[in-house]
């Protein structure tokens, strides 16, 4: 049907069959609307043709629009597959497999027929890229589950399980799957002659309830008020369903099309974009060989029944994959196996697991108490006290009991890798995954090579990462790693300027509104004060010169190690996790800045700002310069996923770039004289600076 047969059509039994064939997901990239268009025009004119199938080849239905094409000029097309199918004069059964997503489910609304296999998506997820559903999707999908319902999908954006979509009518019937074209081809011949055709655009019945709820778009404002802080998309697609239901159609179609326009080139949309695509640009490691072929991990052990053991084994478990986890105090064991069924059991109560699936679940854990139980597994990851004694001790008895194929892998958030591998006689099998808390919620999977690491561990561990839903990011060996060790100047400044005068709570508002979900001292109240304690005392130890810090040492030496001890930075009453300013950490600031004879003054939002986020930017450009990321866009996605970065503002690195590197290297240059060698400007970001670069461009030469 074009150039590049994507699309292909052809007649079966009296049945059109126009099949999407655009790997890898079918999206309506170049060519595949033309396609389609052909295909129904070829079909129409064919009398032996009595209805069609639109189905899609592959792992898919179709998985969206072509992000690529967004933001850049285009021709508006004289026709549009949305009313071409839904004007036709035969009817159209869409097939759906996979996934029908974005412009996905808009071809199929706008089919007259749905059928879909019990494992299909469908959704429209627009918003997720700082934009709405452009075909259609705002008009129609009201029509067929109600306003409220559209809402919650479209501001939302979530995917929702076919038989979900059966319930609520978007999907006429679910089949087997076995053969669907087969079931698809036998599901047309059966509405063939059916008339008049069910087009979505002439239903309005449920379009009712706007009317007898009068108030729930200002509802839906009120409830995705903090989703769209800082955010246009999520208003204008409630803007869309509301003309939905106030509207004709086409005019409806209309004001989907002007907001749409609205949103394509904001800020938001060209971040979101750039997000989307640096996550999907993570996963590439250039170093590898392109035809290493990746170890399959099957069966999986984790060694330490801890709250991150813990977490890392429901990980593992909610992917399917069943684990074993160990540890030698049968107490701890307990004590972990009771944490996990609890969590699970929380799920249920809030009814985002059922009560069977949390039984599968929990039968995939299996509780061990020594070494040897866990010999037979493909893989281990240690997940022990952050001591080099300890993991040491570990390290030495898996590599004893453990199969001579098996990867040992450690959970250190930045202790050095190589060290770990060296009690064993296999340290090319040795890599870290280091998980962020909570293990099992948090998407962040950080991949550690260390010198000896061989080629196809660090395949395996990335893939290992992909297979329990986690996005892989690859990291050099040195002290924090990547991610870590990118965020020590931002908790350092926000420390620093602690004594020199700035609250606590006036730098948590000013981040809370760039867009992080919670500020940085209410984060440290909520994972403790005494874990960034330890890790300042043992880098003391490793090196005189560390500077501690008095205030949230002074803090933690007092007790007031966060939440679970009522008071940190903020002061906290019983069973409420609620933060209150404290008047008594006002008091120990001001006595500390004394003590050091550090004068205090006051801060603008904006000092703070770059204050907390500009030493990060400086930081990405030193490990990139010595090797230990990839891309800066890895780093930001790093950020995204471990750090809680707003998405809309698509990184750190994108987020520098609004700013311009020169400007950025200016006032770090400016604070390296203030504040001295903490603010040394990175040689990378100084060149990237003189030569007009982008940040978001910087690359490793090579990897150390």
């Amino acid at each position: 049907m074009t150039d590049k047969s994507v699309v292909h059509f052809d007649v079966e039994d009296g049945i059109g069959v126009i099949t999407i064939d655009y790997p890898p997901v079918n999206a309506l990239g170049p060519g595949v609307s033309d396609g389609i268009l052909a295909a129904l025009d070829k079909g129409e004119a064919d009398p032996n043709v009595t209805a069609f199938v639109m189905i899609g080849a592959g792992r898919t239905f179709i998985a969206g629009a072509d992000i690529r094409q967004f933001g850049k000029a285009r021709p508006n097309p004289t026709r549009r597959t949305y009313d071409a199918l839904d004007q036709g004069k035969k009817p159209v059964v869409a097939a759906i497999h996979g996934y029908a997503l974005g412009g996905g489910l808009e071809n199929a609304l706008a089919c007259h027929y749905r059928i879909a296999v019990p494992s299909a998506k469908v959704g429209l997820p627009e918003v997720q890229i700082g934009i709405l559903p452009g075909g259609g999707g705002t008009q129609r999908l009201p029509r067929i589950v109600g306003p409220k319902i559209a809402l919650d999908m479209i501001v939302s954006g979530r995917h929702v399980p076919a038989d979900e979509a059966k319930a609520l009518g978007i999907i006429d019937e679910i089949v087997p799957g076995k053969d669907l074209r087969s079931e698809a081809i036998m599901y047309a011949k059966s509405i063939a002659g059916k008339r008049p055709l069910p087009r979505v655009r002439d239903r309005s019945e449920k379009l009712g309830e706007a009317k007898t709820d009068p108030g729930m778009f200002d509802a839906a404002r009120k409830q995705f008020a903090r989703r769209m802080r800082g955010q246009p998309a999520p208003e204008k697609c409630i803007q869309a369903v509301e003309a939905a239901c106030t509207q004709p159609f086409d005019e409806g179609v209309a004001t989907e099309r002007r907001l749409f326009g609205e949103l394509e080139n904001t800020p938001e949309a060209k971040a979101l974009r750039y997000a989307f695509f640096s996550e999907r640009e993570i996963a590439r490691i250039p170093t590898l060989p392109k035809d290493l072929k990746t170890p399959e991990i099957k069966t999986m052990a984790v060694v330490g029944a801890g709250t991150m053991g813990g977490g890392i084994a429901m990980s593992f478990a909610d992917a399917g994959m069943p684990v074993k986890l160990v540890d030698a105090s049968s107490e701890v064991l307990e004590r972990g196996i009771a944490r996990i069924r609890d969590n699970y059991a929380t799920s249920v109560k809030r009814g985002s697991l059922s009560q069977e699936e949390m039984a599968k679940r929990m039968s995939l854990i299996t509780p061990v108490t020594t070494m040897e139980e866990i010999g037979d597994a493909d893989a281990v990851i240690e997940a022990v006290f952050e001591r080099m004694d300890v993991k040491k001790e570990v390290f030495k008895q898996l590599d004893a009991v453990m199969k001579p194929e098996a990867f040992l892998f450690t959970n250190t958030s930045a202790l050095d890798i190589d060290q770990i591998a060296s009690v064993t006689k296999r340290p090319e099998k040795v890599a870290g995954t280091h998980y962020f808390v909570p293990a099992n919620v948090m998407k962040l999977f950080e991949v550690v090579n260390a010198s000896k690491t061989a080629p196809e561990t660090l395949a395996a561990a990335m893939k290992l990462g992909r297979d329990i839903n986690k996005i892989s990011g690859y990291a050099g060996n040195c002290d924090g790693f990547a991610a870590n060790r990118s965020r020590i100047p931002f908790t350092l400044e926000q420390n620093l300027m602690v004594e020199e005068g700035a609250l606590p709570h006036q730098i948590d508002k000013v981040m809370e509104d760039f867009g992080y979900p919670v500020g940085p001292f209410k984060v440290n109240d909520m994972s403790g004060l005494d874990i960034s304690y330890d890790t300042r005392k043992r880098r003391k130890a490793a090196d005189p010169s560390y500077r501690m810090l008095p205030i949230p040492d002074g803090l933690v030496e007092a007790g007031r190690v966060g939440l679970k001890a009522g008071k940190g930075w903020y002061r906290y009453e019983k069973g409420d996790r609620t933060p209150h300013v404290d008047p008594e950490v006002e008091a120990l600031i001001k006595m500390v800045a004394a003590q050091n004879n550090i004068e205090q003054r006051s801060f603008t939002e904006e000092e703070i700002l770059h204050r907390l986020l500009f030493g990060s930017i400086n930081e990405f450009c030193k490990i990139i310069e010595e090797g230990k990321a990839i891309r800066a866009s890895d780093l930001d996605v790093m950020w995204l996923h471990g750090f809680g970065f707003p998405r809309y503002r698509g990184g750190l690195m994108f987020w520098g770039d609004t700013i311009g590197a020169r400007e950025v290297y200016n006032q770090i240059a400016s604070w390296h004289q203030r504040y001295g060698k903490r603010w040394e400007p990175s040689a990378l970001l100084r060149d990237t600076a003189e030569k007009g670069g982008k940040l978001t461009e910087l690359k490793a030469e090579r990897l150390r």
